[in-house]
């Protein structure tokens, strides 16, 4: 078991700074300059990364949905023609992470089937998202372990029993638990965070928060109960076409979650109980010394 993991330049764990991840995923719609746009989003905001999916749609996509008509800004297309419009090849991942290096941003993926995992191995990724979808593919995760690298995994949509076995088989030497739902959007009633204390008591691994709700408290509350990593989709505009874009920030909304999520970091202080710099003086105005002796006499 690892307290702290090591993914790129950052440490992730406890008294670190907590690892923001803008979760870019397909929200660029297939356009490596919507791509671009959103790195350099997540550069501003002060984020340490930034995370794609990686697929082969003819593999990770379910057969019964495959042939299904979709309605979509190219035009009527079938579901996998679809998955086939929206996805990045090696050329143009090499010019987003020529991208994202020189913003000052890491990048990385979460692949959804085995040939995707050795797609990102080629480019050397930092680490390895696992999506929520993918906890119970052992097959992957398996091949995961293998190249030795950091893994995130994502809990949505998961019993505790289903955790273990990917735990189980990912190993928790270099390995970042992050507790979420898979609700899009996410109402609060299903957020849970009192999740993220159970995850770190169970599994002894860094654990952080994957959020999907539209605003930023949850993702803030989660920081304070513990969490030392936050995801968040991110978007140019919510009104864009796509199934997470409603759950995405925007750029300023975004921007301004770095800031109070910096801002409760300080917050928590080290948890040694003192009289604090800004005290002394109100304190020398305002309290009264009496001698105890005295008062009882």
């Amino acid at each position: 078991m690892a307290e702290w993991v090591k993914i790129g330049e950052e440490i992730v764990g406890r008294r670190r700074p907590t690892y923001v991840i803008g979760e870019i995923g397909i929200n660029h719609n297939g356009d490596v300059s919507v791509a671009k746009e959103l790195i350099d989003v997540a550069a501003q905001a002060g984020a340490q990364a930034v995370k794609f999916q990686k697929r082969t749609p003819h593999l990770s996509t379910p057969e019964d949905v495959r042939h299904t008509i979709r309605q979509t800004p190219w035009g009527e297309m079938t579901y996998l023609d679809y998955r086939y419009r929206v996805e990045f090849e090696r050329e143009q991942y090499a010019e987003i992470a020529g991208h994202a290096e020189s913003s000052g941003v890491d990048w990385f993926a979460s692949p959804w089937d085995v040939p995707s995992v050795e797609f990102l191995e080629d480019l050397d990724v930092s680490c390895h998202k696992v999506a929520s979808a993918s906890v119970t593919d052992l097959e992957m995760l398996a091949a995961l372990r293998g190249t030795h690298k950091p893994v995130i995994l994502s809990t949505g949509m998961s019993t505790l029993e289903e955790i273990d076995r990917a735990v189980e088989v990912l190993g928790t030497e270099q390995l970042v638990i992050m507790h979420a739902t898979s609700t899009y959007p996410l109402p609060p009633e299903e957020a849970n965070l009192r999740v993220i204390s159970i995850l770190q008591e169970r599994y002894g691994v860094p654990v952080g928060y994957s959020g999907h709700e539209t605003g930023l408290e949850i993702s803030v509350a989660a920081v304070a109960l513990g969490a030392v990593a936050v995801e968040r989709h991110i978007t140019l505009d919510r009104e864009m076409w796509g199934s997470d874009q409603a759950a995405s920030l925007e750029p300023q909304p975004f921007i301004d979650l770095v800031q109070d999520i910096r801002t409760v970091e300080k917050a928590l202080g080290d948890g040694v109980k003192r009289v604090m710099p800004g005290e002394h003086q109100p304190m020398a105005r305002l309290r009264r010394h009496t001698d105890p002796v005295s008062a009882a006499s």
